[in-house]
């Protein structure tokens, strides 16, 4: 189901609570959110759909990958770079990793562990943020 856009930022800037199988409507709902904002979104954190759980949705380019409770393990290439958001108005600087190893849980709550570089990588972070109640 296509959800609003969540743009209170004081519901944004609240840590988000680990998700479990129950949430699992919550990432399709997701997928669907993002796909009817594709032409300008690139991700999404459940908090951006007024839910306050651990899912993520990143544009992997080719596909939309869902990751439940997602967990940066590893990270290199540190830069600066500027991003908007689709809950925020502009863009903000922000510190962000050339290369994170990420693991996660997939759709059927299966672990997970992928290595993202350059633009997904970038998108991973933003959305991990959300999740911590970190705004850009």
């Amino acid at each position: 189901m296509i959800r609003p856009i969540m743009k209170d930022v004081f519901f944004l800037s609240q840590k988000s609570e680990p998700a479990t199988i129950a949430d699992k409507q919550v990432g399709q709902d997701l997928l669907d959110t993002l796909a009817a904002h594709t032409h300008e979104c690139v991700g999404m954190a459940a908090n951006m759909i007024g839910i306050r759980k651990n899912i993520i949705v990143v544009n992997m380019g080719f596909v939309n990958l869902v990751m439940f409770n997602p967990k940066i393990t590893k990270k290199s290439g540190k830069y600066e770079t500027e991003e908007g958001c689709l809950s925020l108005i502009g863009v903000r600087p922000c510190t962000r990793y050339k290369e994170i190893t990420v693991e996660y849980e997939d759709m059927n709550f299966k672990k997970q562990k992928i290595t993202l570089k350059d633009w997904p990588a970038q998108i991973c972070q933003h959305e991990i943020d959300h999740l911590a109640g970190i705004i850009i």
